[in-house]
């Protein structure tokens, strides 16, 4: 009986030893799959942080409401060097420097570290729109003031006109009266 205790005995430390070993695997697997995860940030873009088997650390800014940039690729390695690609919206590519931390800095400055230009065609078409609202403005103010004078003015020449009818009316009344 005790060679059969022995026996079962062995058989469960081996089994425990292959399934702890499995599990070792499965963990290691795990880890050179990397890991990724996702947040948003304070402006609504969204960043995707990856780290690779080698602990290269990946971080990902998209921009889904920005005409100048679509995204922002910071990738950090092992020992500890950065880089921070962006990306235009029609694909071009620049390595930034001196930009501060790329993730949390609003895209425009990632834009203008690029050295992307702002569309003036959109600055001049909203200039312009004040400008033509003002001169309606002016416009419309003009047009009551010379309502206004225009209509004091016919006033007083009504009034002139009919002191004017009274007097001659007042004249011709004396002269034909004897």
């Amino acid at each position: 009986m005790s060679k059969k205790v022995f026996l079962v005995a062995l058989l469960a430390m081996a089994a425990l030893a292959i399934a702890g070993c499995a599990r070792t695997d499965e963990t290691a697997n795990a880890n050179l799959a990397g890991t990724t995860t996702t947040r948003t940030a304070a402006d609504g873009s969204e960043i995707v942080t990856t780290t690779d088997a080698n602990g290269v650390k990946t971080e990902t800014r998209v921009f889904r409401n920005n005409p100048r940039v679509a995204r922002a690729v910071v990738t950090t390695t092992r020992d500890g060097r950065r880089t921070v690609r962006v990306y235009s919206p029609s694909g071009e590519e620049k390595e930034v420097n001196d930009v501060g931390d790329a993730l949390e800095v609003t895209g425009d400055k990632l834009a203008d570290a690029a050295g992307w230009i702002a569309d003036k065609g959109e600055d001049v078409v909203g200039e312009a729109g004040d400008k033509l609202e003002d001169v309606g403005d002016k416009t419309v103010d003009g047009a009551k003031t010379v309502g206004e004078k225009t209509a004091s003015g016919a006033k007083t020449v009504g009034k002139k006109t009919a002191s004017g009818a009274k007097k001659v009316g007042g004249a011709i009344k004396d002269a034909v009266t004897p």
